[in-house]
């Protein structure tokens, strides 16, 4: 069984971690100067790096060479708590979703007081930190402030706003951001070229927006690509009859219409569009979006820009 992508290629350094240089830059220099906090809050959209960054400070707060941004990877932690290592017992994960009552937070609370059993620091990686309960956050709180020294915390959530607030101050507060195009094709088209597949150039912004600026997101929908691909590679036909998308081609000949005021062009558009079956609600979407980037890079003039938005 193939490994899918976003588990193959998932970080094991901060400087793996792509478009989030305004987070792991700050960590590593912490780890460096050995400045580090007790507790650390990881939040944003998902699939960009929460719990592969937490993973990854685990490693760097316990290898043997560290506390350091760069792991060894070969010491028996760094080999544990790689993505196909064993796991480390002294690094939990908890998920919250399923985890997130008075009663889960009170057993954490007292095998917390337990030293590590071979490492440095026991971690505590609470995912999808938010869905925890107020009666288990208030259980926590005590531990958060004042934790053994040997006890680190890192909590990763998709909405900030819902953990406690009492919480949240008690911790080192790092947002995390959607990564932009321009960071996250070259990674896509490196990638594609160490698997040694064969992908048309113009699949790639299909990707990129398909993933919506989720590195996860984005090796999910490539891993699909891949997956149905022919003898030839990944077609762009094939990825816009997949995806779903409306065919470039179609958005062009709508945006000279609009432009040259010509509503029997328009109309034939809409029938082509109406015939290969495109949503017209994401047609409608995927016009818009181009109209704006025609707008944006100035190749519109500003008088016929009003009018084609208008339209």
């Amino acid at each position: 069984m193939a490994l899918a992508l976003y588990r193959k290629y998932r970080p094991r350094t901060f400087a793996e971690v792509i478009g989030q240089d305004h987070v792991t830059e700050p960590l590593a220099q912490a780890l460096r100067t050995g400045r580090l906090h007790h507790a650390y809050l990881f939040s944003g959209p998902r699939g960009c790096g929460k719990t592969s960054s937490a993973r990854i400070l685990a490693r760097s707060l316990n290898c043997e060479q560290g506390p350091t941004p760069d792991p060894c990877g070969t010491c028996d932690s760094c080999r544990s708590l790689a993505s196909d290592g064993g796991g480390s017992i002294d690094v939990i994960e908890i998920d919250a979703a399923s985890h997130g009552g008075v009663d889960d937070a009170r057993e954490l609370r007292e095998k917390a007081f337990f030293a590590p059993v071979a490492s440095r620091f026991k971690v505590y990686v609470i995912d999808e930190a938010h869905m925890v309960s107020s009666a288990g956050f208030n259980a926590l709180l005590k531990l958060v402030e004042e934790p053994p020294e040997y006890v680190k915390f890192v909590f990763a959530t998709t909405e900030p706003e819902k953990v406690l607030g009492t919480i949240k101050s008690r911790t080192h507060h790092y947002p995390f951001r959607l990564i932009p195009p321009g960071t996250l094709r070259p990674f896509l088209e490196d990638l594609c070229r160490r698997e040694g597949v064969t992908i048309e150039p113009a699949v790639f912004p299909l990707v990129v927006r398909a993933g919506a600026g989720s590195a996860r997101d984005s090796l999910s929908v490539l891993d699909q690509l891949i997956a149905g691909a022919g003898p030839e590679g990944v077609s762009y036909a094939r990825a816009v009859a997949l995806l779903g998308v409306t065919d470039a081609a179609l958005i062009d000949e709508m945006c000279d219409a609009l432009a040259a005021g010509d509503g029997s062009a328009v109309f034939a558009t809409i029938n082509r569009v109406a015939d290969a079956g495109h949503d017209p609600r994401r047609f409608a979407a995927d016009l818009l979006d181009r109209l704006r980037d025609l707008i944006i890079m100035r190749q519109v003039p500003d008088a016929a820009a009003k009018g084609l938005l208008d339209n």
